[in-house]
């Protein structure tokens, strides 16, 4: 793909930190802002990430470093997606090639990565929480802390967190500025009546009706407030439609505003600066993708993208060898549902993500997305699966972590048998750390009655997805990868599984290596190089990290002189149960040496998937070396 040439950026040339921004006109901070858009523009075309969210808030990214005195004011963004132009305009513009990879920029907020991000996300809700206790901080005389200003999409509203935060912050009465992002676009389209109640808002109330009362006031504003200001607190107020809902919390509400209209953002935020005293919300209405015709007409508003091309949109992405983990697990759901009208699909705002898009278009009654709200999610299957019904609740490794305290309680406690289908199960690439699905096997394997599934290839997941519509008896839950499979003939339909029984798929000697999980591929590749050198290991799928295959695992440990384990988990999680019902048989006490081979203690920083897992010791080339050591082959005799 050519490289299109870099924008011409005469303004934000001279920007080398935010408070070069305050030495501008507002006219140039209109200028700015345009400038800054195709900068965006031009570094996610050659990197790919998050595109969409960042492009609909470059008026307000602008507006608020020209405003607030960062990073003194602390600026913290929601989820954090929408950041690029923030990191341009914070000193890191030189970087942007980087983004996204091995040692590059976060595509997120990083506490670690600059002064100018003083918390870090990559989860929704938590921006609201996180600005009140810097408000709260600076109350008690915490240094260094000005004002806190949390940036808050409508989508993350739906999260129950950020309703927790409002209420608490609305208690408190401290002063906090909160901007509500409202583009009627998270990921997907948000959902539920808090999205219905915004849309309400500003449903009858053009902005050009704002714009022109807002210019015939500024007249009765007092002098001090009457340049650059337009916008003071008490006559916004005055043109509100109405925001009862977050009046009752406690904050002051100002708006609806125009988030694309450089001078109404500076003279509100400016009004604010100057008159606030406690908690107040600013609801901007913003367009996601805005300023990028492709962005702007897709579905998702552009949320992420590969590289692509600036004129046309189109995006470079290779050719797939293999259906996708995702596509295999939502066509095997369909195909399950399709016989059994009791199965009910659950996701949590991710429903293009995890496939749930496709069955909701032929299940659409069956199907349910409850938004941002992963613990609500939860229960709702929990009560669902009470009711009789086989609910799947499909979410992300990463985001399911969040519903922890509802999985023990309300799912495992009671024994409903909840189907978990997780998804990005393992290391997950570009996103980094914040996306890893690293802890969910130990995690979900310690609960008691707790079923827990890892499919190796695809077509072992089209059999897991049947196991778990067939398995009654208490929750059961099955894990798979993000991206294509490994090309494998796939059943024409899953057949359910024996629960708690592995499978054999190379006998050998001396060394057994038991994988769990999607290392399967690296396992067979690591054998190939084994028995290049004479070494002849036996291969075992164990398919269950809960309940154990017992009867394979003692076999294992009789007949070999070794065992590798093998997961893409943190410790605590199969190996650990392994190791467990290694030591309780006393097989320990036979000679036998055991090694499991699991993601380290440490975030692993993104990077390509191949990478991160060379990172983490978990690819062919390390399994081949925890042979040979186990066996106590020298390194340098391998070498020879």
């Amino acid at each position: 793909m050519t490289e299109t040439p870099a924008p011409e950026t005469p303004l934000l040339d001279r920007i080398a930190e935010p408070a070069d921004l305050r030495n501008l006109s507002d006219r140039d901070l209109r200028q700015v802002a345009d400038e800054l858009r195709s900068e965006t523009i031009h570094a996610v075309s050659r990197t790919g990430g998050h595109l969409g969210a960042g492009l609909g808030v470059v008026e307000l990214t602008v507006a608020l470093h020209a405003v607030f005195d960062t990073p003194r004011d602390k600026l913290i963004w929601d989820v954090s997606h929408q950041c690029y132009p923030h990191k341009i305009l914070t000193g890191r513009r030189s970087q942007m090639n980087t983004l996204r990879q091995k040692d590059g920029l976060s595509g997120f907020t990083k506490r670690t990565e600059s002064p100018y991000d003083p918390f870090g996300a990559a989860h929704a809700s938590t921006s609201i929480s996180a600005a009140l206790g810097f408000a709260v901080g600076r109350d008690l005389g915490a240094p260094g802390n000005g004002d806190a200003i949390a940036v808050i999409g409508d989508g993350a509203l739906t999260g129950g967190m950020a309703f927790e935060a409002l209420n608490h912050a609305g208690h408190l009465k401290k002063r906090l500025i909160v901007i509500l992002n409202d583009n009627e676009m998270s990921i997907a389209p948000p959902v539920g009546a808090m999205s219905s109640y915004l849309s309400r808002l500003y449903a009858g109330n053009p902005f050009q009706d704002l714009k022109a009362a807002a210019k015939g006031a500024v007249g009765f504003l007092p002098g001090p407030l009457q340049e650059g200001a337009r916008r003071a607190k008490e006559m916004l107020k005055g043109m509100t439609v109405g925001g009862t809902l977050f009046e009752e919390l406690g904050f002051s509400y100002v708006g609806p505003i125009d988030g694309h209209d450089m001078e109404t953002l500076l003279g509100v935020l400016r009004a604010v600066k100057t008159r606030a005293t406690g908690p107040i919300l600013i609801h901007a209405i913003t367009k996601k993708g805005k300023g990028f015709r492709p962005a702007e007409h897709a579905s998702d508003g552009g949320h992420a993208t590969a590289r692509f091309n600036v004129t046309t949109g189109a995006q470079s992405k290779a050719p797939s060898n293999a259906p996708s983990y995702t596509k295999v697990f939502a066509e095997s759901l369909m195909q399950e549902a399709a016989d059994d009208d009791r199965i009910v699909a659950v996701t949590a705002a991710m429903p293009d993500g995890t496939g749930l898009n496709l069955f909701a278009e032929r299940f659409s009654s069956r199907c349910f997305d409850v938004g941002i709200a992963e613990q609500h999610g939860v229960t709702f299957c929990a009560g669902l699966a009470a009711s009789g019904m086989k609910p799947f609740c499909t979410i992300y490794s990463t985001f399911l972590q969040r519903g922890y305290d509802q999985i023990v309680h309300d799912v495992a406690l009671q024994r409903l048998p909840v189907r978990f289908a997780i998804d990005r199960a393992g290391l997950v690439g570009a996103d980094g750390a914040t996306h890893a699905g690293s802890f969910d096997i130990a995690y979900l394997s310690n609960l008691p009655g707790m079923v827990v599934m890892a499919a190796a290839d695809e077509a072992e997941l089209r059999h897991m997805v049947a196991t778990a519509a067939a398995h009654d008896d208490g929750p059961i839950a099955f894990r798979f990868p993000r991206g294509e499979g490994v090309g494998c003939d796939l059943p024409e339909r899953g057949a359910p599984l024996e629960i708690g029984k592995g499978r054999m798929i190379h006998e050998g000697s001396r060394v057994a290596i038991l994988s769990f999980g999607a290392r399967l591929a690296e396992v067979e590749a690591a054998r190939e190089k084994l028995m290049a050198r004479g070494i002849t290991p036996t291969v075992a799928d164990a398919r269950f990290a809960k309940p154990l295959d017992r009867e394979l695992i003692l076999q294992l440990a009789r007949d070999h002189e070794a065992l590798i384990t093998i997961e893409e988990g943190a410790v605590g999680g199969f190996g650990s149960h392994v190791a467990q019902l290694l030591a309780e048989n006393a097989v320990f006490d036979t000679g036998l040496r055991f090694r499991s081979m699991v993601l380290p203690d440490a975030f692993i920083d993104q990077a390509g998937p191949h990478q991160m897992y060379a990172d983490a010791g978990l690819n062919s080339d390390d399994i081949e070396r925890r042979v040979l050591s186990v066996l106590g082959v020298d390194v340098l005799e391998r070498r020879a």
